[in-house]
């Protein structure tokens, strides 16, 4: 992928994650009230848009995909 590829795709997984992160600030620091199932919606696209724009992220910075996992780190503090 080339570098202006790169930061087009990073661009747009920002621009939707944030149109998402908007919608969970309405509800969580605005107090809007939608039913559970328009809620688990609204959940699960902002974790989607979010894992994108992290994917994105690590490409523009040039590491495609993280050194190791959370349950690696954890098993190293022990």
């Amino acid at each position: 992928m080339e570098d202006d590829d790169k930061v087009s795709v990073y661009r747009e997984a920002y621009e939707a994650w944030q149109k998402q992160l908007s919608g969970l600030h309405e509800v969580f620091l605005e107090g809007k009230r939608p039913d559970p199932v328009r809620l688990k919606g609204l959940l699960n696209r902002e974790s989607r848009a979010k894992r994108k724009y992290d994917a994105a992220r690590l490409r523009l910075l040039g590491i495609e995909e993280e050194p190791f996992s959370d349950d690696e780190e954890e098993g190293k503090e022990e």
